[in-house]
C-alpha cells in the first residue's frame, strides 16, 4: 500500500518510514509545497487512493485538511499527533479527517483503521464482501472460495482487494496499477496487471465448485469481481448437472 507522508521532522519521519515499512506499507514524502499545487488532480480518473498521514501541526494541519476537501480529494486522511489532545482531535475531524491517532502508533492498529476508512468509503461496514462463492476480506486474510481458502501473494492481494472493494462494478487497470504501484522507484510496465488478474483468476476458478469465472476482463475499459454472467448457467442448473 503506498500511502502519503507528511512530517516535516526529519528524524521523526525515518523512524515511520521504517515501521511503516514492517507492515507493508510504502511512504510517499510529501512537503508544505505538496498543498500549493492543483490538489484537485489526485482524485481525477479516480485512479489515486493512496492515503494521507499527516503530522499534526496546529493551524497548519486543519488548514491542509481543508485544502485537500475543498479541492474534491476522498482520500483517507488520518492526524498523526505527539500529544492526544480532544480540542484539536475535533477539529480535525470537523474539518474532514478521518481519524485521529497519537503517535508513537501500532502499524497493525494504523492499518486496520485504514482498512475501515477505505471500506467505509465504497459502501462496506463489514470486515468482508461476498460474491457468489467468493468471500473476499478487508483486512489482509486470504480468501475464501467455496469454503476453501486460496492464498495470494502480497501484490495478488493488494490487486484483487480494489476488485473486492468495487464488487459488480468496473476498475480500470490505470487505477489497479496506479494503486499498486504508484510512485514507486521502479515501475514496471501496465502489462504486469494482467498478468496478476490471470494468476488471480487462476487461483479462484480453481476453487469454484460451479465453474463459475468471477473475475471479468471488461477489453477496453477494465476487470470486474463479479458473480453475474449473461452466458453462464445458473449456479443451481449447474449443480443439479453435476449431481445427475
Amino acid at each position: 500500500m503506498h500511502i502519503y507522508l507528511y512530517e516535516p521532522r526529519s528524524e521523526r519521519h525515518q523512524g515511520l518510514t521504517r515501521e511503516l515499512a514492517t507492515a507493508g506499507m510504502r511512504p510517499v514524502m510529501i512537503g508544505p509545497e505538496f498543498f500549493r499545487t492543483d490538489l484537485s488532480l489526485l482524485n481525477r480518473g479516480g485512479n489515486d487512493q493512496r492515503p494521507f498521514l499527516l503530522a499534526a501541526e496546529g493551524e497548519a494541519t486543519i488548514a491542509q485538511i481543508r485544502l485537500l476537501r475543498s479541492a474534491g480529494c476522498a482520500n483517507p486522511i488520518i492526524v498523526l499527533r505527539d500529544f492526544r489532545n480532544s480540542t484539536h482531535t475535533a477539529e480535525a475531524l470537523n474539518a474532514g479527517a478521518d481519524d485521529d491517532m497519537t503517535i508513537p502508533l501500532k502499524v497493525i492498529e494504523l492499518r486496520s483503521r485504514l482498512n475501515s476508512v477505505l471500506r467505509r468509503a465504497k459502501g462496506h461496514a463489514s470486515e468482508s464482501v461476498t460474491v457468489g462463492e467468493v468471500t473476499a476480506y478487508f483486512d489482509g486474510r486470504d480468501p475464501v472460495v467455496a469454503g476453501t481458502r486460496v492464498r495470494l501473494s502480497r501484490r495478488e492481494h493488494a490487486i484483487f482487494q480494489h476488485l473486492a472493494l468495487n464488487p459488480n462494478r468496473i476498475v480500470s487497470k490505470a487505477a489497479i496499477y496506479d494503486a499498486v504501484y504508484g510512485m514507486a522507484e521502479e515501475q514496471p510496465l501496465d502489462k504486469v496487471i494482467d498478468v496478476y488478474i490471470c494468476k488471480i483468476r487462476k487461483k479462484i476458478d480453481a476453487a469454484a465448485v460451479s465453474g463459475r469465472p468471477y473475475i471479468e476482463t471488461v477489453y477496453g475499459r477494465g476487470y470486474k469481481l463479479t458473480a453475474e454472467h449473461p452466458d453462464a448457467a445458473p449456479l443451481d442448473d449447474v449443480r443439479t448437472a453435476a449431481v445427475a
